[in-house]
């Protein structure tokens, strides 16, 4: 049974029934998150982050978990990075092993790989090479590729060249990139960088390779981003970001627009913006030409009240969008003083301008990476100003330092949705045992749900709508006043 806590509003908390779907709520300082019931606490807590919401100024930072949507064991939005590392590092293993990345037009046979008593100390499966030889590869590797079609045509598949290429700078797709595709792009055009200032005719070869990987992981990225269920007329996805951006205009018109950032390249946050004809601000001005300009983001939408005495009022429905990690649809352009357009439908991946992960000593200093990262800082480190994350898993360092940074601020206060014991950086923030920092987890209110997923941020924890409300107060007088009373029936 748990004590009585007036941070519910002093109504006692009743215990936990048996078999009782619960959930994790880490706040106010304490070493271990609380059990709370989906069925008594939920309205608590919401009502907890709606307050918290009512702060001065309100920004989200939604990461590629939003995406990324699981039905039957099928994403019908777009994998994250983790699992799309996996394929791409899986083909190009797999390929070359095989002998079939020499000319980049073979299929992959996959009665190439052949299962053999591993060692006593691995566990796996080996790959025989053209030559005989026999290369042991993780039960990871071998499972994504065998799920692929055998016929599939796979145009970002690695030539032996490229491979050795990556081999030569020391990356080894089977350790560490398969985890996180970003990093590999960061290296990628890490080295391109540096190849690209030297006037060594031999390090020519090696710039072409350098370019042509770029290309293969834009294309594999770029066939994910835009071909998948949501593209053959499954709408769950863009339907979830709708429901978000509903709940989230329902700001007090007195206070701050809210601001969204996110680290996804995908359109759906402009798409459902668009569907619900809700204004934003993402950066870019102009209809047939849109170019970045980053003094949009001064801007603000206003309604006029009265002509005569130009009595003027700020747009209720109003979002600012920053796109930190680039957009799939930005392409580079050669004209103006920012040459960046927003062009959509994009028609060559070759154009797309993303930007996985910023290192320091290139392109993330030059516009628009520098002027997107400025405003995340400048917005999450003013007075009264509340910070949620979600589908973040706080992979990113650049990002991370800003938020250590906002923390520093008495009045900053962080919303983490992500399950409290999760290694890394969750683990960091939860031992810091601040009271400002919220952390909302674990089991979502039906079997296979999770607390911290997008949907159910969405569905449960997020302000509800006056329309909603109304809706519940009816289904709760439907099943409990006019259900049938069991004292009449006996």
């Amino acid at each position: 049974m748990l004590e009585p806590d007036d941070r519910w509003g002093g109504k006692k908390m009743t215990g936990i029934e048996e078999n009782a779907r619960t959930f994790k709520f880490l706040r106010n300082g304490d070493a271990e998150p609380a059990d709370m019931d989906w069925e008594k606490d939920i309205d608590a807590t919401r009502q907890a982050i709606s307050e918290a919401l009512n702060a001065k100024n309100i920004a989200f930072l939604l990461g590629a978990g939003c995406s990324s949507l699981m039905r039957d064991g099928t994403d019908v939005g777009i994998p994250t990075m983790a699992p799309l590392a996996k394929e791409f590092c899986a083909e190009a293993l797999v390929a070359v092993m095989n002998g079939f990345g020499v000319s980049g037009g073979d299929e992959l046979r996959h009665d190439e790989i052949v299962e053999n008593e591993a060692p006593s100390n691995a566990q796996g499966h080996y790959i025989r090479g053209e030559d005989g030889s026999e290369v042991l590869l993780s039960p990871e590797v071998v499972d994504e590729v065998t799920t692929q079609p055998e016929s599939a045509s796979v145009p970002w598949r690695l030539t032996t060249a490229e491979h050795d290429c990556l081999t030569a700078l020391g990356i080894d797709l089977e350790s560490g990139y398969n985890r996180n595709l970003e990093r590999l792009m960061e290296v990628l055009f890490s080295q391109r960088f540096v190849l690209r200032k030297s006037e060594n005719s031999s390090h020519w070869l090696q710039l072409d390779l350098i370019n042509s990987i770029i290309e293969k992981v834009q294309a594999f990225l770029w066939s994910r981003l835009t071909d998948g269920a949501f593209k053959k007329g499954d709408t769950e996805v863009r339907d979830l970001y709708e429901r978000f951006y509903k709940k989230l205009v329902l700001r007090d018109r007195s206070l701050p627009r809210p601001w969204v950032f996110t680290t996804n390249y995908d359109v759906f946050n402009e798409t459902a913006m668009d569907r619900l004809g809700i204004p934003y601000a993402n950066g870019f001005t102009g209809v047939i030409e849109r170019r970045f300009n980053p003094a949009s983001f001064r801007y603000a939408l206003a309604e006029q009240l009265d002509v005569g005495s130009r009595k003027w009022a700020a747009v209720d429905a109003f979002v600012y969008l920053c796109k930190l990690h680039g957009s799939v649809a930005w392409t580079e352009d050669d004209h103006g003083l920012f040459p960046i357009r927003e062009v959509w439908p994009q028609t060559d991946p070759k154009r797309m301008l993303i930007y996985p992960t910023p290192a320091k000593q290139n392109a993330s200093l030059a516009s628009p990476y520098a002027d997107l990262f400025r405003e995340f800082q400048s917005r999450i480190v003013r007075e009264q100003s509340v910070l949620m994350t979600a589908g973040y898993a706080f992979g990113d360092e650049h990002i991370n330092n800003i938020i250590y940074q906002a923390l520093t601020i008495p009045t900053f206060r962080l919303i983490v949705f992500a399950a409290p014991d999760t290694d890394g950086e969750i683990t960091k923030l939860r031992l810091l045992r601040d009271p400002r920092i919220w952390i909302i987890g674990g089991d979502g209110p039906t079997e296979g749900s999770r607390a911290h997923y997008f949907d159910t941020i969405v569905e449960w924890f997020m302000p509800q709508r006056p329309g909603d409300r109304i809706d519940e107060a009816v289904r709760k007088v439907i099943s409990e006043m006019m259900s049938p009373n069991k004292d009449d029936d006996e």
